[in-house]
């Protein structure tokens, strides 16, 4: 069996599971974030439910609309806020803890061989940590909060090799963007993707996250990076308990296989207004932008801001461009104050600010007005994403992010 039907098969007590076949799941950790929490919860009453199934496998993070930018965004985090005392949940993590899919990894709630499921779709994450993740509606999570389980259907697996070392200033996000734009929006609809091969020991742990984050951008269910010693090492002090690997079997069967060889890869951009619509750099450079955003769930980590650091340092920020810095978390934030990343972003321009969602999908900075252009470390560039429809948003790595808003224009970062 692959990883995605091996962690199915014991969460649902069976030896084993097959493509195709229903299943009923027991969820081993259930998260939601302060915009879907309030419609669980209201699930929850109109079912008549008194008590969760369990308050210690749940975690309730706020990160999209934090501090609240609205009166009906203050009602959202009281309401949560009170069914989170009323329920004794103890894992629920307010203001400024960060982004819900930085946090719970942090926090070791992200473990090998976990059973996990979000109220956002970038729960895919957390696959990263060799567990299944996959994001389910507020319906579903209503189910969850109510009885612990939920029905699947196994899905099909795709395995993924990657060979080779990234080269300098092209990154994970550059990778994952280039299988996107081969495969599809839609290639992995409903596909287990295991991210594979010697090119995979050499990504951070950063960078895989970065990858299974975008893993839905291909339609894929859940996207899995099989543990090893570095993700051994990300947990010995974060581990939220015991946990066992979970490895797919020499003779397990894929529907689809594919290779990418990383060696000369270069950076990429994906255009207006799909995720799929991408090509190298070389392609758009040149495009006049009027916003830089470095931050979000995909590249709002401290590695991110390294590199961009690295490109930003001793130099100015364009006086077109307004460039917003968000890291993901308050780890990521303290270790960047500690560490000057901050500092370096301020210096050159750059508006920081606190952990949250942030500019990712219109919240309350980095709303765009019509006719304006950005470049974005985030996932998705759909029209209207963040703000006008009329806006246009390109998707790059922290570092051509960085070198675009030295430029004013979008750059190749390997040219500064």
């Amino acid at each position: 069996m692959t990883i995605a039907e091996k962690i199915l098969a014991r969460a649902s007590g069976r030896k084993r599971v097959s493509p195709g076949e229903i299943v009923e799941a027991s969820i081993d950790v259930a998260m939601t974030h302060d915009i879907e929490g309030p419609m669980v919860v209201e699930g929850l009453r109109e079912l008549g439910t008194k008590k969760v199934w369990d308050p210690n496998k749940i975690v309730v993070v706020f990160d999209h609309q934090v501090p609240a930018n609205s009166i009906d965004a203050a009602l959202n985090h009281i309401m949560l806020r009170e069914f989170v005392a009323e329920q004794k949940i103890p894992d629920f993590y307010d203001l400024f803890e960060g982004i819900c899919h930085v946090v719970l990894p942090e926090k070791g709630f992200a473990l090998p061989g976990r059973l996990i499921a979000g109220t956002d779709s970038h729960t895919t994450t957390y696959g990263a940590f060799g567990c299944f993740a996959t994001g389910i509606g507020s319906t579903d999570m209503v189910a969850v909060f109510a009885r612990g389980e939920l029905w699947f259907r196994v899905p099909e697996s795709v395995r993924t090799t990657i060979e080779g070392r990234l080269p300098k200033r092209v990154m994970s996000k550059d990778l994952i963007m280039k299988i996107i734009g081969e495969v599809g929006v839609d290639g992995e609809t409903y596909r287990s993707v295991e991210f594979v091969g010697p090119g995979m020991r050499n990504i951070s742990m950063a960078g895989r996250m970065t990858m299974c984050n975008m893993g839905v951008e291909m339609g894929a269910k859940a996207a899995i990076v099989p543990p090893d010693g570095l993700t051994t090492r990300y947990l010995r002090s974060r581990a939220r308990g015991p946990y066992k690997p979970v490895y797919a079997d020499r003779d397990a069967a894929y529907v689809e296989e594919r290779s990418f060889d990383v060696k000369k890869l270069e950076p990429q951009v994906a255009c207006p207004h799909s995720v799929d619509n991408v090509g190298a750099v070389s392609e758009v450079e040149g495009v006049e932008i009027d916003q830089a955003f470095l931050g979000s769930c995909t590249n709002g980590r401290f590695e991110d801001l390294v590199e961009a650091a690295k490109i930003v340092n001793g130099r100015q920020i364009s006086k077109r461009v307004r460039m917003l810095v968000v890291p993901a978390s308050r780890e990521i934030y303290l270790k960047g104050l500690e560490r000057g990343l901050l500092a370096i972003f301020a210096r050159a321009g750059a508006l920081v600010e606190a952990p949250s969602c942030a500019a990712c999908m219109g919240g309350h900075i980095g709303i765009l007005g019509p006719g304006e252009v950005c470049i974005s470390s985030s996932n998705r560039n759909f029209r209207g994403r963040m703000g006008s429809p009329k806006a246009k948003i390109y998707l790059a790595s922290p570092t051509t992010v960085a070198a675009s808003a030295l430029k004013g224009k979008i750059t190749d970062p390997r040219d500064l």
